[in-house]
């Protein structure tokens, strides 16, 4: 019986150390993923708005976050934005909800530390300290409004949609215009030397400089890429030529990646989708902040 009781005791012990270390390494290797990949969304967003070590960012441009919700009460859904409120504001933040006719239906300042509104439970919890009970919110998205010396110069959208396989997740830049700057794929499981080449830059860089107006109407055509096109595409060419062979071009289709029509048609399909939502979204808040006359930072 002692020697039940012993090994018992024994095996426990070493269970609550095993689950003491493994719940510490978790702990500090999940700060440090959340810290790299916080790291590299950064490096990515002034990627695409053209900035680099190199070519630092002006000190007048700055990036404004924004925070989309489905709030629900009483069998009613919503849609609200958790907006930085101008610098005179009564608080640092305002969460503005709109029916789903995209009027208002209520605002309230947000007591929200800004550099706590990058931790998804803090916003929550400081959105329902402001807008009371009986309320749910679920988040739905982030965008960055990029401005430089107050004036809007770009949009950063965050996005995933179905790929061949498991969802592609790409980050995308807009000007005021919504005409596309560049998307960079951040995560997805296509198959290497077929849709995988989503990465490259002679597919990625077809998307510069689309209009919006050509961005809405945007397919895919399985015709093999012109050779004079992926030179430019993949920087192989001086900067005069590169721009000239882009306009040439900025009206065309995307072309297929050989053997990955489906990624092609994946990746084009999902921008699309994105950057119509959004430029509805920010049309329709747009309107509402200022008929309401809501200061905001942005």
């Amino acid at each position: 019986m002692n020697q039940i009781m012993n090994i018992t005791f024994r095996l426990t012990v070493s269970c609550l150390l095993a689950a003491v270390v493994m719940g510490s390494t978790f702990i500090i290797t999940n700060k440090a993923k959340t810290h790299n990949e916080h790291v590299r969304e950064e490096t990515v967003r002034f990627s695409l708005l053209g900035y680099s070590h190199e070519t630092p960012p002006p000190e007048s441009l700055v990036m404004h976050e924004l925070y989309r919700y489905v709030v629900k009460e009483a069998g009613q859904q919503y849609i609200g934005y958790l907006l930085p409120a101008s610098h005179d504001a009564a608080a640092p933040f305002v969460f503005v909800v709109l029916d789903l006719d995209g009027k208002l239906a209520f605002q309230q300042p947000v007591e929200l530390a800004e550099e706590k509104a990058i931790s998804a439970k803090d916003r929550e919890t400081a959105i329902l300290a402001a807008i009371g009970g009986g309320k749910e919110i679920v988040f739905a998205e982030q965008a960055i409004v990029v401005t430089d010396d107050g004036q809007r110069a770009a949009y950063l959208l965050g996005g995933k949609f179905p790929g061949f396989k498991t969802f592609i997740h790409v980050m995308m830049a807009l000007d005021p215009k919504y005409s596309m700057l560049g998307f960079e794929v951040l995560e997805h499981e296509e198959d290497p030397g077929l849709g995988a080449e989503i990465e490259q830059d002679y597919f990625k860089n077809q998307f510069d400089g689309k209009t919006f107006e050509i961005l809405k109407g945007l397919e895919v055509v399985k015709e093999p890429l012109p050779g004079e096109y992926q030179k430019a595409l993949e920087g192989k060419v001086d900067e005069s030529a590169q721009m000239a062979m882009m306009e040439k071009y900025r009206e065309q289709d995307i072309y297929a990646l050989t053997g990955a029509t489906i990624s092609t048609k994946a990746v084009t399909d999902g921008l699309k989708g994105i950057t119509k939502k959004f430029a509805y979204r920010i049309d329709t808040l747009d309107s509402v902040l200022k008929e309401q006359q809501i200061a905001v930072s942005f």
